[in-house]
């Protein structure tokens, strides 16, 4: 059985893997769930399972099938999965590749996702890059809505320092009382329609390009999949107490049968 949630039209598929029997190393088998022709279709893949002194434990794949770094929106999403099968109520404390997450959940489809502290974050003469639970190269630039986010982010994620390991790019407008952010993920290799620790790295750049003062600094986030919202506390060149806020909406549910069905050769 798998379950199908997004966050803002970033698309996950959840599966409840406690019994620690889903075959992660098939990177093959990840990419073809994932796969939007042949599989069921997302931008990724979670696994909920157990771990000691914790609700439960997050374990994220992307796309291409390769285990990834920390993801907001699925953070959120895993979350409301969580509560569907009754493994937590309102609020949770969960383990993931990045450390330890707290999430309350304020509504049937809205959850609150604690995120990790910040206090690196790299300034160029036109770009920022920090790591939010995932790396992020984030800039700024005007009338985001015409640029072809698959092409420029494609330069900066395969230029020279960053072809190896990768990075995630954003492109944020700041249009005062908001900013517009568009993404382009490693692992998806395109633009998505929302990305959490995207997101929250924008903001963080945004306090750090306004100058804004030390405090509580909150700011709503327009994406191409909906809207987020970021809060943060920006203390010198620190940040924490970063909540990423919005929807973690249930899609459907079903079954697939893998039994002898080969991988399509392109996926395989």
């Amino acid at each position: 059985m798998f379950y199908k949630y997004e966050g803002a039209g970033n698309d996950f598929i959840l599966l409840d893997d406690r019994s620690d029997t889903f075959p992660d190393q098939n990177h093959g088998l990840i990419r073809f769930l994932c796969d939007r022709r042949f599989g069921i279709g997302a931008d990724g893949l979670m696994l909920l399972r157990n771990q000691a002194g914790y609700d439960f434990s997050m374990q994220y794949f992307n796309a291409d099938g390769n285990l990834s770094s920390m993801c907001g929106n699925g953070g959120r999403c895993i979350t409301a999965f969580a509560n569907r099968l009754g493994i937590i109520q309102k609020k949770t404390r969960f383990i993931a590749v990045d450390g330890i997450h707290l999430a309350e959940m304020t509504a049937p489809d809205q959850v609150n996702l604690k995120m990790s502290d910040v206090s690196e974050v790299e300034r160029g003469r036109d770009y920022f890059f920090l790591n939010t639970g995932s790396p992020h190269y984030v800039r700024f630039l005007p009338a985001i809505d015409t640029l072809d986010v698959f092409s420029e982010g494609r330069k900066v994620r395969y230029s020279k320092r960053f072809k190896g390991s990768g990075t995630n790019v954003n492109f944020v407008e700041d249009n005062g009382e908001s900013i517009f952010v568009r993404t382009y993920e490693r692992g998806v290799e395109n633009e998505t329609l929302a990305c959490g620790t995207g997101v929250v790295a924008s903001v963080i750049c945004t306090a750090l390009s306004r100058n804004v003062q030390d405090g509580l600094f909150s700011l709503p986030v327009k994406v191409m999949g909906g809207s987020l919202t970021v809060s943060i506390v920006k203390s010198g060149l620190k940040y924490s107490d970063v909540w990423l806020h919005g929807p973690a909406t249930f899609v459907f549910q079903g079954t697939i049968d893998l039994n002898g069905r080969p991988l399509p050769a392109a996926l395989s």
